[in-house]
């Protein structure tokens, strides 16, 4: 008796020991669950253009240049740095397209948010154009799905297939949008604002269609006219535009800002191009400290903002070369050359601009030439040129093109028959200046402008006069490397010259 009395007690302190033992090892101020709305934020908020679109990018196209060597080697060498071609996948796999996967699978059945659920479609279909026209065949239907589905090792996609459903999912998420079901107060594109969504959401659509005007010019057609009957931008306005804060700073500028300003020119190409034309955009874009000898030396007193005193570092030379060309072009040294300017385009607050009023102009001038629409083509042209010197105010008043400027730039530099496609595509490589990604796919697709390939000596192209896409990272060579090697069997060598399924000779 004396025993079971013993083991009843002890049995009762165990027990009054446990109870409440879980609830005391949680804390109550940690989260448990997140509003997929700000998961949405986040995906969009690391969708911002990042420093490495300077390093391959921007370089490609030719609008700006770092001289140095070292682990920045990239697109001024045309070499393949594997530490950088990775950016993007790193930067939208890792943080862009798991949140969108994730905020997908809680929305798609719940009425309630199906906007989000949709405006998530829009923002997937824009971030996998990004990773599928930089690298070709890439991880699509199972990409982001490692913890739902416990996909480590994601099969590649061929990119026909991957434009076939961006096609669809920018479609049909587009025309689900409705104004009249919850609204997203909490985005930080629109506000939730249903009728730029749409208008986005075609615009973009219509952008991925022209991305076929090689491979598959019927299609792309087709495309562009579902684009325009859904309702693309109308005005500087529909902008899908994301503004920086002091949390969050822009992530070009913040490295342009924070030691690194000294490493990046503008291009020759660029600044040339700018000048001879009396573009009253260069003014808004670049700086140049005149007479400057040093890093040191680029400061406030030195600086000219005036287009006439800008001058282009030229690619084809490192840091040391390069000396040839300061003194033919006069310059005190290399950091006498242009740069952008990064107190407005490239400051800590400047905004970033995914898709604009300007290029969805031009792309419809250009689908007008095509006779994929009905409409004025020159009119369209001179809208979208407006357009881009309208919405450089968007970086500040010191920015901004006076209107008198603007229209004198048009009456100089209207669209000329048998030069449409020139034109309206060299117009969009301005409108695109700092949207590296935009910049180098649409130069690949359209051919313009006519840009002299970089002179590098030593280049890793083999076949081609500039990069046609960035390569695989090790990691997935590594991990991965059965599905990797799937897609190099199917869309060629892992090289820089090896062309994208869009991108026909």
């Amino acid at each position: 008796m004396k025993k079971l009395l013993i083991l009843l007690l002890v049995t009762l302190l165990a027990t009054s020991c446990d109870k409440g033992f879980d609830e005391l090892n949680i804390n109550p101020n940690a989260l448990t669950k997140v509003d997929p709305g700000f998961q949405f934020n986040t995906a969009v908020v690391n969708s911002a253009f990042a420093y490495s679109n300077l390093q391959y990018e921007t370089i490609i196209v030719k609008q700006m240049i770092n001289p140095f060597s070292g682990v920045g080697a990239a697109g001024q060498y045309n070499q393949d740095n594997r530490g950088v071609t990775a950016a993007n996948w790193q930067r939208y796999y890792r943080d862009v397209i798991r949140e969108l996967v994730d905020v997908g699978n809680q929305t798609k059945d719940v009425p309630a948010r199906s906007n989000l659920y949709n405006m998530t479609r829009i923002w997937k279909a824009y971030s996998f154009m990004i990773l599928t026209d930089t690298y070709g065949d890439i991880p699509y239907t199972e990409a982001g799905k490692s913890y739902l589905e416990g996909i480590i090792t994601p099969a590649y996609d061929a990119q026909e297939q991957i434009y076939n459903d961006i096609l669809k999912e920018l479609e049909t998420a587009s025309a689900a949008l409705d104004a009249s079901k919850a609204k997203v107060t909490t985005d930080v594109l629109y506000g939730g604002d249903i009728v730029k969504w749409k208008r986005f959401g075609n615009s973009l659509l219509m952008r991925a269609g022209m991305r076929l005007s090689k491979v598959n010019p019927a299609k792309a057609a087709e495309i562009v006219a579902k684009a325009v009957a859904g309702g693309v931008m109308q005005s500087n306005d529909d902008i899908a535009l994301l503004r920086h804060t002091a949390n969050f700073s822009n992530p070009v500028g913040a490295p342009l800002n924070g030691g690194q300003g000294d490493f990046f020119y503008l291009a020759k190409d660029f600044v040339d191009y700018l000048k001879e034309n009396n573009d009253p955009r260069l003014a808004s874009i670049a700086v140049r400290y005149v007479g400057a000898k040093s890093a040191v030396d680029q400061k406030e007193p030195k600086a000219n903002r005036s287009p006439a005193v800008q001058i282009g570092m030229p690619l084809g030379f490192d840091n040391t070369t390069v000396s040839a060309a300061v003194k033919a072009d006069g310059l005190a040294s290399l950091y006498d050359y242009s740069q952008l300017d990064r107190t407005r385009l490239a400051g800590l607050l400047s905004p970033t601009l995914f898709v604009t009023y300007a290029q969805t102009q031009l792309l419809l001038a250009e689908a007008v030439v095509r006779k994929w629409t009905t409409g004025d083509a020159s009119k369209l042209f001179a809208n979208g040129i407006q357009a881009h010197m309208k919405q450089l105010a968007l970086y500040g008043t010191s920015s901004a093109v006076s209107d008198a400027a603007i229209t004198a730039y048009l009456q100089a530099h209207p669209l000329e028959t048998g030069r449409e496609l020139e034109q309206i595509n060299t117009q969009y490589w301005v409108a695109s200046f700092l949207n590296g990604p935009e910049a180098w796919a649409n130069f690949r697709r359209s051919g313009f402008p006519n840009l002299t390939p970089n002179p590098f000596p030593g280049t890793d192209l083999k076949t081609e006069q500039f990069i046609r896409r960035l390569t695989y990272t090790d990691a997935e060579l590594n991990v991965n490397r059965n599905n990797v090697q799937a897609a190099i069997s199917r869309q060629g060598p892992d090289l820089l010259d090896t062309r994208v399924w869009w991108d026909k000779k």
